[in-house]
């Protein structure tokens, strides 16, 4: 019973998850092309194929703790006419790509749940709680990389709008973030920050 139930969530929850952090990291590569930085193309990250992003543990984090992630896309803000300007609207891309799709999944949804009676529920259920999950996933993808902890796209949002010389000092941080962010999440405060919020964020896009 339990590996069913296992199988039925992962059929559910996979599809949702990879796009999500798929078009998130694409939108990050396309930004930074459209910058002028080639690296995401030259290393073929500049994809929607989820195989080009998929990172193990951030896999097995997500079907464990509920929060995942995948591969980097690599980004040289040397190839950046303003680096730190850019680097700012490079580092939105991914965030602004899960809201958008946390939004397309709750108009979705909305509209699939007028056909209820119409359609067949073996066919529409499945569909409307994959989508739901879309809308959470994307939720907490967002909200999780706005956490201004490195290496999130927080801690860049943070670094690129703080002086030059602080904002260099602050990305020193970034080899001990990961620890930061275990720390965080094991004593229970990244949980409480954002659970909160996706709450609230996805009742006003399912309501």
């Amino acid at each position: 019973m339990h590996i069913d139930r296992f199988v039925q969530e992962f059929a559910i929850l996979a599809p949702a998850f990879l796009l999500a952090i798929t078009v998130h990291e694409f939108a990050h590569g396309y930004v930074a092309f459209r910058l002028g930085d080639p690296t995401a193309e030259r290393q073929g990250r500049l994809t929607l194929n989820p195989l080009k992003h998929l990172d193990l543990f951030g896999v097995l984090a997500f079907f464990l703790m509920k929060i995942g992630w995948a591969k980097p896309v690599p980004v040289d803000s040397r190839y950046f006419k303003e680096p730190r300007r850019d680097l700012l609207w490079v580092s939105l891309a991914g965030i602004g790509a899960n809201c958008g799709l946390a939004v397309g999944c709750g108009v979705l949804v909305r509209l699939l749940a007028t056909l209820a009676g119409r359609v067949p529920m073996f066919f529409l259920y499945p569909l409307l709680r994959m989508l739901v999950a879309g809308v959470w996933i994307n939720l907490m993808l967002a909200i999780f990389n706005l956490l201004p902890i490195p290496p999130l796209d927080g801690s860049k949002v943070l670094a690129s709008l703080l002086p030059p010389r602080a904002g260099a000092s602050y990305a020193k941080l970034e080899p001990f973030g990961f620890f930061l962010l275990l720390a965080l999440f094991y004593a229970g405060v990244i949980e409480r920050v954002m659970v909160p919020l996706i709450v609230v964020a996805q009742k006003l896009l399912l309501s």
